[in-house]
């Protein structure tokens, strides 16, 4: 009795009808340039910060610029202070107003269209794309490590998260006003950019180290450390949008979890609800068939079909338009409302900034 082979039998099963993508996807040219505009605007911004800081290091002379109330944003930390104590208070506090806007928008921008502000608009984020995509051209692959290590790494970030959510979580308001109100909370940015500038040969080596890392394995950093990114994604599992897979469409070809950089089995799930979705939409930009995978809100009825369901496709002009509607919505809020500028007298400043290193934390 003759044997049927595999083979065979694969080639009596019905193939799949899909319809081949009608016109190039753009979103990955869209995110490009949105990160790119972004780390335009924040290297403008520590330039004007570097000029402000330098004025009063040379006791005034030297060119003065304002300080730029941007620079808040790398301080996510007085951001997290200033949001409780806003919320308790119902007050905006005077130090750092710029931390708490900026802030709450990169966590708005997380409830409604996922970690979009780590892949879009995120400059270490940014870097750490690049690190990893230079180390595939060199190496020609990325390491993408075992389910036994990737998981139990990835909750360092959450760990780090709660620590300090248990630290900030446990400040009362007089605390929290208390420590803002210090040397070390109204020169905080100048410490952050004088970790930097006077890097210690033990910071050095770290930084090398994760640079490295980030080389090797795609997005090291965000994936397994960043605290700020584990926040944002527990934040994004209550947000609407999310990659969506037609299972009817879909022709299985796994393009999109091979192309995913978080690793995720977009192939085989319906709709990402995971906290490690960044919204980036190289898996959208990875899938060959027509409506097959989008990044969309849920499905709704048709009004002129009742039976017909319909999705709301969020392409990469209108993800750009959303992010660039909170940022700056946020950004024009804190002015109209006088709490964009830290209002701190210029001789505090002449006084503090020149004798950096002698200002510690006030728990030291």
């Amino acid at each position: 009795m003759a044997t049927v082979g595999a083979d065979q039998i694969a080639s009596h099963e019905p193939k799949k009808k899909w319809t081949r993508r009608s016109s190039p996807d753009r979103s990955q040219r869209v995110r490009r340039t949105v990160q790119w505009l972004f780390i335009a605007l924040n290297a403008w911004i520590g330039l004007q910060f570097f000029l402000w800081v330098r004025y009063f290091e040379r006791g005034g002379n030297a060119l003065y610029v304002a300080r730029p109330p941007g620079v808040d944003g790398w301080l996510p930390i007085a951001g997290l202070m200033n949001s409780k104590y806003f919320f308790l208070t119902g007050r905006v506090p005077t130090i750092h107003p710029a931390a708490m806007y900026l802030f709450l928008g990169f966590v708005l921008m997380s409830v409604l269209l996922k970690k979009a502000f780590c892949s879009w608009l995120c400059p270490v984020g940014t870097f750490s794309e690049n690190l990893w995509k230079m180390g595939r051209r060199i190496l020609g692959r990325n390491l993408r490590l075992p389910k036994w290590a990737d998981l139990p790494l990835r909750g360092l970030k959450y760990l780090l998260l709660g620590f300090f959510a248990w630290i900030i979580g446990g400040m009362s308001v007089e605390v929290l006003d208390g420590f803002m109100s210090t040397p070390y909370g109204i020169i905080a940015d100048v410490k952050m950019l004088d970790f930097f500038r006077h890097m210690g040969l033990t910071a050095a080596i770290v930084v090398g180290l994760l640079v490295v890392l980030s080389m090797l394995v795609q997005n090291f950093w965000c994936r397994y450390l960043c605290p700020y990114g584990a926040l944002l994604g527990l934040m994004s599992i209550l947000s609407p949008s999310k990659i969506r897979r037609d299972a009817e469409a879909c022709i299985d070809c796994g393009k999109c979890a091979h192309a995913c950089p978080a690793g995720l089995a977009v192939d085989q799930l319906v709709q990402i609800r995971s906290a490690e979705c960044s919204a980036c939409m190289v898996c959208v930009a990875a899938c060959p068939a027509e409506n097959a995978l989008q990044f969309a809100l849920p499905a709704q009825r048709a009004a002129a079909a009742p039976q017909r369901w319909y999705r709301r496709r969020l392409g990469p002009v209108a993800v750009t338009a959303i992010l660039a509607y909170i940022f700056f919505g946020a950004v024009l809020l804190a002015r109209a409302t006088n709490h964009w500028q830290t209002n701190i007298p210029r001789d505090v400043y002449m006084s503090l900034v020149p004798h950096t290193n002698r200002v510690s934390h006030p728990g030291i």
